[in-house]
């Protein structure tokens, strides 16, 4: 198997959790507290996986690495704005059921596709640089991805979706993930030295995407516990980076 598809059955096995995060949701009434402190653990291991995975301590004073975070910071954050008018914006709402929603489906699908490309982009350039999936990083998405997709689902099944399109709708992102982790490794072998600077640019969007969706829902619902969550998750995704 070649190093593209590798990388997407990689993509593939990372965005599984949310299609297992939508069938939870639409089984079972899990508890906001319980799914705020997910997306917290979440959020931390995120924010490990950036500080060790994404932008090591060695490419800190490499030209254009600065430059880069600030670009993928600034590109999600105009994503974000624009996909928020058009009523995406409650896509990790997990009260959306409990109201009435006023978000749109397709929005939300845009959403969830704006937060999950970053991540399956930095799966397909780990494994060109680096010759190996990062397990660290790899743990970090399947654990973000699934409440994730509990709170855009709750938010699609209030504005009317069916089940059956849930369901397809996140195993269309997978398939997405897995085709954007491919792109990754593409992408890094092509431009080769210059690989970091995608990763930089990632890794700016991935933090911004943190702070303004998933760290201000997971306090709302976990409250102050959410703090807890989040150290546990950076310090598990730490250790798994420092056993690599």
């Amino acid at each position: 198997m070649n190093g593209p598809l590798v990388a997407a059955a990689w993509g593939a096995l990372a965005a599984s959790s949310l299609v297992i995060g939508g069938v939870l949701a639409l089984r079972f009434r899990l508890s906001d507290r319980f799914v705020g402190l997910v997306l917290a653990f979440g959020a931390g291991t995120l924010i490990s996986s950036v500080a060790y995975e994404l932008v090591p301590e060695e490419t800190l004073e490499a030209a254009g690495t600065g430059i880069a975070l600030a670009v993928g910071a600034l590109v999600f954050y105009v994503g974000n704005g624009f996909v928020g008018r058009m009523g995406g914006g409650e896509r990790k709402d997990l009260d959306a059921d409990e109201r009435e929603s006023t978000s749109s489906g397709g929005a939300i699908v845009l959403g969830t596709i704006l937060d999950g490309v970053p991540e399956s982009l930095v799966l397909g350039i780990g494994l060109a640089v680096g010759g190996a999936i990062s397990v660290a990083f790899l743990a970090a998405v399947f654990i973000s991805n699934l409440p994730e997709a509990i709170a855009a689902t709750v938010s699609l099944r209030a504005s009317g979706t069916t089940q059956s399109r849930i369901l397809w709708m996140w195993i269309g992102i997978a398939a997405l993930s897995a085709f954007a982790a491919g792109l990754g490794y593409v992408v890094a072998t092509t431009i080769g030295s210059s690989g970091y600077l995608v990763q930089a640019f990632a890794a700016g969007a991935l933090l911004t995407m943190i702070i303004d969706t998933m760290a201000p829902e997971a306090v709302e619902q976990s409250g102050a516990e959410a703090g807890l969550a989040t150290i546990l998750g950076f310090a598990l995704a730490a250790t798994l980076s420092g056993m690599a």
